[in-house]
């Protein structure tokens, strides 16, 4: 088998056969480890072929990468169900990189209010000093809600679905639909639904990844990726890119393929996991609601279940209103098995407090908790929770 993995297997087949030499060559089954800034040409008339393929996978210098590089970008394009896919050194910069190639001074960006809290900073700090101005909307809301918001210098529209913190599910299709008519780029944070949501198939034209989660999937490395519907949207990407200097280190491209291998296993264990602790959770007289997505009666499962294949295992834990923040803290401080971390997608569950330590002024109902569900047994999970829930009040 080479290393072009046909659409006729699985995604499990896939991620295992996929960006190495194939099963059927000699050597070792993980492809080698490729370093190095200066490349060497045999002669002056091979440079200039060389430099003409400045958008291709061409060894001209250590930036535009190197096999270890596209062997990565390859596997997730496929995953994402792309064209063509850029690795960046973090999934902020997976963001903030196609960002600054959609936009210029004088331009506009739809931001949703519920977006992951450093994209916000970026449009705050950097973007706004640069002369690109940018509106938040509802994440919930429909085309015609939105169409008023757009103007003549709108350029991007931005999608986060769910939200990474408060979990509302978009009306991907009609929300791209509406911007394409305008002649607006659509660019999605398709973390959540790495496999489970197909952007491109939903009208998405530039879908980004925090590798750092699900992919990599063992909380060591850093990593992002931008994957476009085509090629115009791909010389766009990668053009900013290259003229930004966005460089993912290449052991942390091998250990992304490494972690990649195992990920559909994962995200399977994940997913059951994850919805069996939050049906437990939402059945707890503690608790007012239950913020995933895939749960029954959870805000955004009609959208969900329309446009999803499955999901993650990171949602949001919405406590009763004569809960306080001080009790959410109280009941986090004593989980033993979760960690307190910002980040999520690892082998190891986590919980971190969602109330005062989001940009958003959201109305939750009570105080919120983000929960992210490992690769622990679950029965522990619902022990420790259990334990935990007993000290919510003091």
């Amino acid at each position: 088998m080479s290393d072009e993995i046909p659409q006729k297997y699985g995604f499990a087949t896939r991620l295992s056969h996929g960006g190495r030499a194939g099963t059927k060559t000699h050597g070792f089954v993980n492809p080698p480890l490729h370093r190095g800034s200066t490349v060497l040409y045999q002669s002056m008339e091979q440079r200039r072929a060389y430099q003409k393929r400045r958008f291709d996978q061409a060894l001209t210098y250590g930036l535009q990468g190197s096999a270890t590089h596209h062997a990565l970008e390859d596997v997730v394009a496929d995953i994402e169900g792309g064209t063509r896919c850029q690795i960046f050194p973090t999934g902020l910069a997976a963001i903030t990189g196609p960002l600054l190639a959609y936009l210029s001074t004088g331009n506009h960006v739809l931001m949703p209010d519920s977006v992951y809290g450093p994209v916000r900073s970026f449009c705050v700090r950097l973007a706004r000093r640069m002369g690109s101005a940018t509106t938040y909307y509802p994440p919930e809301a429909t085309p015609d809600e939105l169409a008023p918001l757009f103007r003549v210098e709108t350029k991007v529209l931005y999608l986060e679905s769910p939200g990474s913190h408060t979990f509302e599910v978009q009306d991907v299709p009609a929300l791209a639909e509406a911007a394409h008519a305008r002649g607006v780029a659509v660019l999605m944070d398709n973390t959540w639904g790495i496999h489970a949501f197909q952007p491109f198939t939903h009208g998405v034209d530039v879908a980004i990844q925090a590798l750092t989660k699900y992919a990599v999937g063992h909380s060591d490395v850093l990593l992002g990726s931008a994957t476009v519907r085509d090629d115009v949207h791909w010389r766009r990407v990668r053009d900013a890119a290259l003229i930004l200097g966005f460089y993912a280190s290449p052991d942390d491209c091998w250990l992304a393929l490494r972690g990649l291998r195992s990920m559909a296993v994962r995200l399977a264990h994940q997913e059951k996991a994850g919805l069996e602790v939050a049906a437990w959770l939402a059945a707890r007289p503690e608790v007012r609601r239950v913020l995933h997505p895939a749960l029954p009666g959870a805000p955004g499962h009609d959208l969900w279940q329309r446009d999803f294949t499955g999901a993650c295992s990171l949602f949001g834990v919405v406590f009763r209103g004569s809960y306080t923040d001080a009790d959410t803290h109280r009941f986090v401080d004593a989980l033993q098995l979760f960690g307190i971390g910002a980040s999520w997608g690892g082998f190891e569950s986590l919980a971190l407090p969602t109330t005062g330590f989001i940009h958003r002024v959201a109305d939750l109902g009570g105080p919120a908790v983000r929960l992210h569900i490992g690769l622990e047994d679950t029965t522990d999970l619902i022990a420790d929770l259990d334990q935990a829930l007993a000290r919510l009040a003091g």
